[in-house]
Parts: C-alpha cells; structure tokens; sequence
C-alpha cells in the first residue's frame, strides 16, 4: 500500500513547481527531432516558466560565416520612443528609411547608440532601466527571411514541421514571421515589450551572433494577474482595445512587478542559443549591442486549445487571427462537433504537458510524408486577402507596437 501510495504522489506532483527558466542542452542524438526534444522540455515542466533556454551540441551550426551579410536591406528600421516614469512605460515606434546591416551595424556602434562600460549584466540591467526615456535606439525589427544555410537540417527555424504547417498545408497561406521566419538586428536598448505570441502561439528564438539578449518571463499560470496590473496601470489603453498588450507598447519593470507580487523570473540569451516561449507565455526584454536575432511561431497539440481562447486585438484590422477549425478538425475529431456548436468548453491547464503523440497526429504526419501541400482555400482571417500577402506582420508605426523579439 505505501509502495502504491508514493507512485501515485509521484504522478500528481507536476514538474517544476517553482516555474523557474529552465536551460536544456541536447545531445546531438536529441537535438535531430525537435518536435520530441519539445515534448521532453514539456515533460520536465519546461513550459510553467513560459520560456527556456537551449545550447545546442557543440560543433552544431546553422550557418557556415556571417560574413557575406553586409548589404542585406534592413526595410523598415524603427526607432523606438519609450515614454513613462517609475517603472512603468509606453513605447511608440517611428519608421526611418531602410538601412543596409553594414549601416545598422556602424548605427549599432556609434558614440551615440552603443553599449554604456558595465560590470556585469546586473550593472547593465540597472542602466537600462534608468536610461530608457534618453537616447532612442533603432531595431531592425521584423526582417523577412533566414540565415540558415538550407542544408541545415536540425532546428532550422524555416523548417520546423510543427502542426502549425496545416495552415500553409490546408489553405496555402503564409503569415510573414508567423510560419516564415523573421530577422532582428538589434543595438543597444532596442526593446521587446509585455506580449504573448500572436494567437498565443510558441515561438522559438535563435540569436546568430553579437551581444546578448536578456529576458524577462511570467509563468502562463500567472499570466491573468500580469493583464491585470497592466489594465490597472493603462486604463486609457484598455478602453481603446482590450488586447492592447497585443500592441506591444506597454512596459513594465522587474521593481514593480515584484512590488505588486507577480511571479517573473529573467535570463540573459549569449550568440548561439535558443530560447523558447510557451503558449500565453508573457515576455519582454532588451539587446545589449549590436545582434541578430531569428524567431518564428510554432504549435504543438497542447497549443490548440490555447488558440480557440487566445484573446484579439480588435482596435487594428491587420492583426493576425488564425482560424482553430482545421485544428480542431484534424487533432481533437471528437470535439469538433460540440466546438463548432459553442459547447466546447475545456478550461485550460497550464501545467499539463503536451501529449508525446495521438493517432490524429501519427496519421497526419503519415499523409504530409505521401503529400505535397496544396492550396484548397484560406483560414486565416482578416479584412481583406490582400493583408494576407502584403502586410507586415503589425504595421511598424505609432500606431502599432512593434512586434519583435
């Protein structure tokens, strides 16, 4: 009976009661299937954090030199405006004319935008912090493409093959920076405020070379108390849209988020490393210098039910709203019915992992080997099919957030 009893205690306890950022790093056996590393990172309670970090094996690279990049055009550079006091801010972003990697880069490393002298991260966090109002940095923010050299075949970033792909398979469509990737070149300063993934998606980030990226995170579980303060503080923007963190515009710093008792835990990303954000995951952070960074979305089983609940942004026509109905029809078939009347009603849990496989998933992933996508129609909604193909992913004015990681 005892013996019965600590194998049933054992189950219920779920990992990573503390929902601290955990740091995996892959063999190179582990590293070859991503959607499986996933489901382990899941299965040791990686996504309470709402962020992880990965190291890949050594040796492993995406791209042979990053010397032959110097005349990429950067198209639509920002510069971001923060405006606030006391640790809570808004950031308003202007579009400057495009610059090519070798302007930003000279930008990046100029008397008037480069990195202050620092005696650690902690000392450059506090210089962040109090100088974000000074000087604006520019972020080269939401960069269509890749660095990926396309023989690459692990974790390459254009290539992940997560569920996601039933968009791209069943309607054709691709979301620029949602299942295409997209670029960051980021300089001292330049800012990603409070967000979750559009439609609560996961993302991934890899940062290709320069200075760190440094992360703030919120656990999904306590994600509810973040939109909480944040409406508290921000009543102007939560008349105007409800969603409005969706902007991203709105900061808020580590001092109040510990004042006001919301669990957060930070870490800093060095060239070469991974970083995965979790369904309604809420993060921020800044770059330290000059870098580049490539991020796109993907989905696992576990996100789909996040994704018939993810709150929109309805103050903006452009914003990305993916329809769940080709989801639900092909992952959850015995729920299609009710879901489709409105009876669909599963409360989230945040800390359940996502499920190692299901026949849905075996069976699609049979039929996607045989088959080749075709386009059959278009799920993802917006004002128009012309937004599909011409719109950025948020529109990089002051109107919008910048979106970025």
């Amino acid at each position: 009976w005892m013996g019965q009893k600590s194998e049933k205690a054992e189950v219920y306890t779920p990992a990573n009661p503390t929902c601290k950022i955990m740091t995996f790093r892959p063999t190179m056996e582990e590293f070859k299937d991503f959607n499986q590393y996933l489901v382990y990172m899941e299965s040791q309670g990686a996504h309470r954090a709402g962020l992880a970090k990965v190291i890949p094996p050594k040796g492993w690279k995406p791209r042979r030199t990053y010397d032959d990049i110097d005349d990429l055009m950067i198209d639509a550079p920002i510069q971001q405006m923060m405006a606030g006091q006391s640790g809570l801010f808004t950031q308003y972003n202007i579009q400057k004319k495009p610059l090519s990697v070798q302007e930003f880069r000279r930008l990046a490393n100029s008397d008037m935008y480069c990195t202050p002298r620092y005696l650690n991260y902690e000392d450059l966090e506090r210089k962040y912090w109090k100088n974000l109002t000074f000087v604006s940095p520019i972020y080269g923010a939401d960069v269509s493409g890749s660095l990926y050299d396309e023989d690459v075949e692990e974790w390459n970033i254009g290539h992940l093959n997560s569920i996601l792909d039933v968009i791209e398979e069943d309607c054709g469509v691709s979301i620029q920076g949602v299942n295409t990737p997209y670029l960051y070149f980021g300089m001292w300063k330049t800012t990603f405020s409070w967000h979750t993934e559009d439609m609560d998606l996961y993302s991934i980030n890899y940062l290709h070379f320069g200075e760190p990226k440094s992360w703030y995170a919120i656990p999904p579980e306590h994600g509810k108390r973040l939109e909480r303060l944040a409406t508290g503080f921000f009543p102007n923007s939560f008349k105007g849209c409800e969603a409005f963190l969706r902007h991203k515009m709105t900061l808020i710093s580590p001092s109040i988020l510990k004042k006001y008792g919301i669990p957060f835990d930070k870490i800093t990303q060095e060239a070469g490393e991974f970083m995965i954000t979790f369904p309604y995951g809420y993060h921020a952070g800044f770059n330290h210098g000059f870098n580049c960074a490539e991020s796109t979305n993907f989905a696992t089983l576990r996100w789909i039910d996040y994704g018939k609940v993810a709150t929109q942004c309805t103050c903006s026509k452009d914003m990305v709203k993916i329809s769940m109905e080709p989801f639900v029809k092909r992952f959850q078939p015995d729920r299609y019915t009710n879901w489709m009347v409105g009876k669909d009603s599963a409360p989230l849990d945040h800390i359940l992992a996502t499920p190692s496989t299901t026949p849905e998933l075996q069976s699609w992933l049979q039929r996607r080997r045989k088959n080749k996508p075709t386009n059959k129609g278009y799920c993802i909604h917006t004002q128009t099919m012309f937004l599909l193909f011409s719109m950025p992913r948020e529109k990089s004015t002051a109107a919008t957030g910048a979106s970025g990681l």
